[in-house]
């Protein structure tokens, strides 16, 4: 016999399966849906009647004929009626921003950050959180979860900061603070979701974009601190603690200049923040940003490098260098480098990509691990009568 617990897990794959081609192939009707699902129709119609009534999806208007019998209703995901908030943590900087599934950016606010002891930035957060949330009700649109972007490593298993140089945070618990800070200032309970800033950056460009980034992307981040987001075969790579991609320590000279991590020539002492504001001519800079690019493809392999962040902004031509040394070293090897190119979302990439961490989420239930921060009962799973995966 099957538990409700079981049964509430099947139902969430099988939802995620339809969010997922619907984000794919917009405009599929019910009976393609299970065509190309391989549930029942009779499951597809169920759960696409409750994806309607709790505002993920909604039908077109436009019916289309399919042969013969009655036309067939197209079915899209709903940017109007539910939202993600994002929020990037940034060394000088917050970023908070309301998010809609179709990755429509609805309500967005910037603070300088007060203060960068860990409590004291968890409440300057749950402060523009509650905001957000209030901004986003007035549409009126229901938030489904609270994502969070920060500069340094995340250990998913633990809710902890294992490294965070440019905060000067090591093993820092930030799921208790936050969780806290959230419920203290007032903030309605929703999951709340926890990654690098990098790791988010990357998913505003796979889970809201499309054309080039199909199963594998890399997104390289370039402010005071240097890392990178990695999506391979669908998911994100984060490492065994969330160190996966601080590339910003990747050591690029034995010996060389200082870091604030404390070790010697990393890559961030050569193309961060401070280092190309020292530099006579910050295009040099992109140089070691290509050698660094170049590196990743021939390590991950990605069908696309996207290049964002406060330096690209600041200093463009990095990005230019970066992408011709990237393409001489591949001419060397009588290979074809892969898409470099810059962030779609600017300055936004990475709280964007935190909204986009629940939607991640959302669409992955077996894969994603449980939300860091439980939510109401309210959006809960439903309980439902046993389903089965076809």
């Amino acid at each position: 016999m099957k538990t409700t617990g079981d049964q509430q897990l099947v139902k969430r794959i099988n939802r995620s399966v339809l969010l997922r081609l619907l984000r794919r192939r917009s405009g599929l009707s019910r009976a393609q849906l299970a065509q190309e699902s391989g549930l029942t129709k009779s499951t597809v119609s169920l759960l696409v009647r409750e994806l309607i009534d709790e505002g993920w999806i909604t039908e077109t208007g436009l019916a289309a004929a399919q042969g013969l019998g009655r036309p067939s209703t197209p079915l899209r995901l709903d940017g109007t009626r539910r939202a993600m908030i994002g929020v990037e943590i940034g060394v000088e900087s917050l970023r908070v921003v309301g998010v809609s599934l179709t990755g429509e950016v609805l309500w967005s606010a910037e603070e300088t950050l007060a203060d960068r002891e860990p409590a004291a930035v968890c409440r300057q957060v749950a402060a523009l959180v509650v905001r957000a949330h209030a901004g986003l009700a007035a549409r009126p649109v229901l938030v489904s979860g609270v994502g969070i972007g920060l500069p340094g490593a995340f250990d998913e298993a633990s809710g902890t900061v294992r490294f965070a140089p440019n905060l000067g945070w090591r093993n820092v618990a930030f799921l208790p603070l936050i969780t806290r800070a959230l419920a203290e200032a007032g903030c309605p309970p929703v999951a709340v979701h926890v990654q690098n800033e990098a790791d988010t950056a990357a998913l505003s460009e796979y889970e809201f974009t499309e054309g080039d980034a199909v199963d594998s992307l890399i997104f390289v981040t370039c402010g005071v601190g240097v890392g990178a987001g990695i999506v391979l075969n669908d998911r994100l790579f984060t490492g065994l603690q969330g160190m996966a991609g601080e590339i910003g320590h990747s050591i690029l000279q034995i010996d060389g200049p200082a870091c604030s991590c404390g070790r010697k020539g990393c890559a961030e002492t050569f193309f961060g923040a401070r280092a190309l504001d020292r530099l006579p001519d910050p295009s040099r800079g992109g140089v070691f940003l290509g050698v660094v690019l170049q590196n990743l493809w021939t390590t991950f392999n990605p069908g696309t490098l996207v290049v964002g962040g406060p330096s690209c902004e600041r200093h463009p031509g990095i990005v230019r260098t970066a992408a011709d040394t990237l393409a001489g070293y591949a001419a060397s090897a009588g290979m074809v480098a892969p898409v470099v190119r810059p962030a779609r979302y600017g300055l936004q990439a990475s709280a964007v990509g935190a909204a986009a961490l629940v939607l991640h989420h959302e669409l992955r239930p077996m894969h994603a691990s449980a939300p860091t921060a439980a939510p109401d009962a309210a959006l809960a799973p439903e309980s439902v009568a046993p389903l089965t995966v076809h």
